[in-house]
């Protein structure tokens, strides 16, 4: 089943899973519900989603363990939107795989905004790319800016929307530092507050970590990503 504008809602409270369903059905999606983990990771198998929404709290699995296990086979767009706002939940939901985190209550206005947002960058595999659009080459590195591929070393790992983002920023900046409120607001959508909070910041600490890990690379012997104590990253070498 082709999953181009398939969207799936993982969420056990009814009202709040219809809200959700809505504004996912108003954005051009096909949506399909689950009230568990268990059930959600399933429909994510069974129809490849474009977007897929989870909560946190939830009976059974909770949403960390959906997410990663969603994460072990797909890389739809996943987005958190849950009660638990303390900066643990945050953090541990983006190391869980999560490409946003949105506390309730929230505005369906902003949700659609960051949906739209998702939509105009598109995710596809390395491989099937390949050749198309433009390309930022580096030494074992290359990624495609209209396709949003990467391919390291060959291989091609499956990164975050907001990881995508954050790479392409700093090889565009060519060793300029980057700090860490600049690359929250370079992954915000459109229209998102100027505003940046400590939570902010960590978040991008914890997006950088993943993304290193993905590429392979570590803080002490980094082969792109160049830690500049006390105020951001910049391109390793550039």
């Amino acid at each position: 089943m082709s999953g181009a504008r398939f969207a799936v809602v993982i969420e056990d409270d009814p009202d709040i899973r219809g809200l959700i369903a809505e504004v996912l059905m108003q954005a051009g999606f096909s949506v399909r519900t689950a009230s568990s983990g268990v059930e959600g990771v399933a429909l994510v198998q069974e129809t490849a989603p474009t977007v897929t929404t989870l909560d946190v709290s939830m009976p059974g699995i909770d949403g960390f363990e959906t997410a990663r296990r969603i994460r072990e086979t797909s890389t739809t767009y996943l987005v958190m939107i849950t009660a638990r706002s303390e900066e643990v939940d945050v953090l541990q939901g983006l190391q869980a795989g999560a490409d946003d985190y949105i506390t309730k209550p929230f505005r369906p206005r902003e949700l659609r905004a960051r949906i739209d947002a998702m939509l105009r960058r598109p995710r596809q595999l390395g491989a099937e790319a390949d050749g198309e659009g433009e390309w930022i080459e580096r030494p074992g590195l290359r990624m495609n800016r209209a396709t949003r591929a990467v391919l390291v070393d060959g291989g091609d790992p499956a990164l975050t929307r907001s990881e995508f983002d954050i790479l392409l920023e700093l090889l565009v900046a060519r060793g300029r530092v980057l700090s860490k409120a600049a690359l929250s607001q370079a992954i915000r959508p459109a229209g998102s507050e100027d505003w940046v909070s400590e939570q902010d910041e960590r978040a991008i600490e914890v997006h950088v970590a993943n993304l290193r890990r993905k590429l392979g690379e570590s803080a002490a012997a980094p082969r792109w990503i160049e830690t500049v104590r006390g105020v951001g990253y910049r391109e390793t070498g550039a």
